[in-house]
């Protein structure tokens, strides 16, 4: 599908005879059918947001997505990828053997050395098959045995930008559409009172400087505006202008919007741009969250125990773990995706201390998560995703301490972790080198982990795409990836 084929399947009878006189009939009769059954389709009231027809392409294992993404690159070193050696390299110039000549970043290319900085925390092997993780992430590595860790993660960009929006769209290049947007227009959602994508952006605890997100990272790109997430906000009206003016009741309201309605309707009938539909339905959409959203993050429902699964945060509107509860709900409630941005990861410098603070936002939240979509059986039906857009490099950037280290971006490998639908759970995908480098079993492209997500949720890679610019586009993009199917349930 595509902005062209949305415009001849949204025209008139009147439009089409009037612009192509000379078209073939029975092209006429298959769009006049396909308008009736869309017709038909609303008029029956069934849903907001259905699926292009043929999706899923198969059986899906799992039915929502909910994707953590830790803003600005968490180190792989100090959380999930354990080098027990380096301890007798500390202080140590990086081998050259090791570094192949790789580029690196300006912020450290000017350094006189590159000082291989060991983790400072202690690792301990967890659940049955023994894998090993940080203390830092001792909640969520509780529940390693759902989890598929993937230490061989590598991407093609070395900075936040590019790299953010290359995990999240599949391209360095903005203007593509974002995963969950590829999920909402294919797929759906089964909610008709909330967006099929929805965006989280949680405050953080660290101190140092964050990187800024960007709309791009949850937009619609070339596909219809009505893909773009909706991004709540995490202080105060969680909509903005959701609710009704001074004055406006709620019958009144529905009337001006059943009055714009027409006349949009109107509009779309004169010059049948789909854009015109997509206002229609986010004005009822905006309607029908008027009520749906009040509910939704109203917590005073969940048990005292949930709550405290979640921590101490989880009932402060805006931190992770409230997010984190909040996206639980929704796809509870049938929001095909949800992505939780949180900010504060990118440690150049006073690593040691400030992803202590990182980790205490988001490790407990991410472990309830998991314990909460189990417990409800969620969890076999819900994919959930945590990584950032790059990991961090083993040597030092600036300077180097017993106690203290900073580490620069590092593209070459990472690591990240999914859970639920469709995942074989507790197992380890992927191998780095002793100075966590380079990788050297199994590589996984970020488009490989996307290939990957799409299968699980019944989407074959190679056959969902959008013709734009003269091009079939597709969220894995146009050079061969595969999904990795040793982790697949």
């Amino acid at each position: 599908m595509n902005s062209i084929d949305d415009y001849l399947l949204s025209q008139t009878r009147r439009q089409f005879f009037g612009h192509g006189a000379l078209r073939m009939g029975s092209v006429s009769l298959a769009l006049l059918a396909a308008q009736r059954a869309s017709a038909q389709e609303t008029a029956s009231g069934a849903r907001v947001h259905p699926p292009l027809p043929g999706f899923p392409h198969f059986a899906p294992k799992a039915k929502s997505i909910i994707y953590l993404h830790m803003n600005g690159g968490p180190s792989q070193l100090d959380t999930w990828d354990y080098k027990p050696h380096l301890s007798a390299h500390f202080d140590k110039d990086l081998p050259d053997s090791i570094r192949l000549g790789q580029r690196i970043t300006t912020m450290t290319s000017g350094q006189a050395r590159l000082p291989v900085a060991p983790s400072l925390f202690k690792f301990a092997r967890y659940g049955q098959a023994g894998t090993w993780a940080s203390e830092l992430l001792n909640h969520t590595a509780q529940h390693i045995d759902d989890i598929a860790l993937v230490r061989s993660v590598h991407t093609n960009a070395i900075n936040h930008d590019p790299a953010c929006t290359f995990v999240t769209t599949g391209n360095e290049v903005p203007g593509k559409p974002s995963l969950g947007s590829w999920l909402a227009y294919g797929l759906g959602s089964e909610s008709n009172n909330l967006p099929a994508f929805v965006v989280l952006t949680p405050r953080w605890t660290s101190k140092q400087a964050a990187q800024a997100l960007f709309s791009r990272m949850w937009s619609s790109g070339f596909l219809p505006s009505k893909y773009t997430g909706v991004a709540l906000r995490s202080v105060g009206d969680p909509v903005l202008y959701i609710d009704n003016p001074d004055g406006v009741s709620t019958r009144h309201r529905r009337a001006m919007l059943d009055t714009l309605a027409e006349l949009n309707q109107h509009t779309f009938e004169r010059f049948g741009d789909p854009e015109t539909q997509t206002r229609i339905a986010q004005y009822e959409m905006a309607f029908r969250m008027q009520s749906s959203v009040p509910e939704l993050i109203d917590l005073s429902g969940e048990t005292q125990a949930t709550l405290d699964m979640y921590g101490p945060e989880v009932s402060k509107p805006g931190t992770f773990a409230a997010s984190a509860l909040l996206a639980r709900r929704m796809v509870e409630r049938g929001v095909r995706a949800v992505q939780i941005l949180h900010r504060g990861w990118d440690q150049h410098g006073s690593l040691p201390s400030e992803i202590r603070h990182q980790c205490y936002d988001t490790d407990q939240p991410c472990a309830a998560l998991l314990q909460d979509l189990k417990q409800r059986g969620l969890l076999q039906d819900t994919l959930v995703v945590w990584g950032g857009e790059f990991g961090r490099t083993v040597y030092s950037q600036g300077s180097l301490t017993a106690t203290n280290y900073g580490r620069d971006h590092h593209p070459r490998c990472f690591s990240m972790w999914m859970a639920g639908g469709g995942i074989k759970g507790g197992m380890v995908y992927g191998e780095t080198d002793d100075f966590s480098y380079n990788v050297i079993d199994k590589p996984c492209h970020v488009n490989d982990l996307n290939a990957t997500l799409l299968h699980c949720l019944g989407i074959d890679h190679e056959r969902f795409s959008y013709r734009f610019q003269g091009l079939e586009q597709r969220l894995t993009g146009v050079e061969p990836q595969h999904v990795l199917q040793e982790i697949l349930a």
